[in-house]
């Protein structure tokens, strides 16, 4: 497997657990307790993942990953979180994060939610999208962007893959579950409001695209549909 796993975490103990776990799988990883030294082994090792506690003692997990995109670096991450708090969660995910975990947990499922995220990293052509797209939009796999008349959108890689879950089947009600499994997998424990999150964001970034229309529908009791 050999890809270099970025722990950012100020608990010795948590962070050893997390190292055995992930090296026991066949990573490489990387134990740094710092915002600071985390930009700077960002810069000296090709990272396949970063794992950021939220809480640090110079900064948080939050500010580093705003650092972490501000300079181009789109590596996908997940935070670790001593709060249960909804609002954490929330920003965590609107920032661009791909998943989150609440201590106490598993390093288990730690190491099985990186294996899931590194897997649909790895394979972005696999889904049945090139295909000619339907409507405005258009979904280049090999580039992993979407598309609308010219224009490449600025996503996160959740919203992104909304989007081509959506332009493959337009018009059709997908619940949050089957969201969910759409970008995790079909037994990953995130619960339904996070796919609330990332819809909310998506539409912002899609109403400036023709502010006459929406074109995430909500129905209801049901979930959500890209309409055309």
């Amino acid at each position: 497997m050999n890809q270099t796993i970025l722990i950012v975490e100020d608990e010795k103990e948590i962070a050893d657990t997390l190292t055995y776990a992930l090296a026991s799988e066949g990573f490489t990883p990387i134990w740094v307790a710092s915002v600071q030294a985390a930009q700077v082994a960002l810069i000296e090792n090709n990272v396949s993942l970063g794992v950021l506690d939220v809480g640090l003692p110079d900064g948080n997990g939050f500010e580093l990953l705003k650092l972490i995109r501000q300079a181009g670096n789109e590596m996908p991450v997940i935070f670790l979180t001593a709060r249960s708090e909804e609002i954490d969660r929330i920003v965590g995910l609107e920032i661009g994060a791909d998943d989150y975990v609440v201590k106490p947990f598993s390093p288990r499922e730690v190491v099985a939610r990186v294996k899931v995220i590194l897997k649909r990293m790895a394979k972005p052509a696999d889904r049945p999208t090139n295909k000619p797209q339907r409507g405005a939009f258009e979904h280049k796999a090999e580039q992993r962007s979407v598309w609308y008349q010219d224009k490449n959108l600025d996503l996160t890689r959740a919203e992104y893959e909304l989007m081509v879950t959506f332009i493959a089947q337009p018009n059709r009600v997908f619940s949050r579950r089957q969201l969910i499994e759409a970008i995790w997998s079909s037994n990953h424990p995130s619960d339904d409001r996070a796919i609330d999150t990332h819809i909310k964001t998506l539409r912002a970034k899609l109403k400036p695209l023709n502010p006459h229309k929406d074109f995430i529908v909500t129905h209801r009791g049901f979930g959500y549909s890209l309409e055309l």
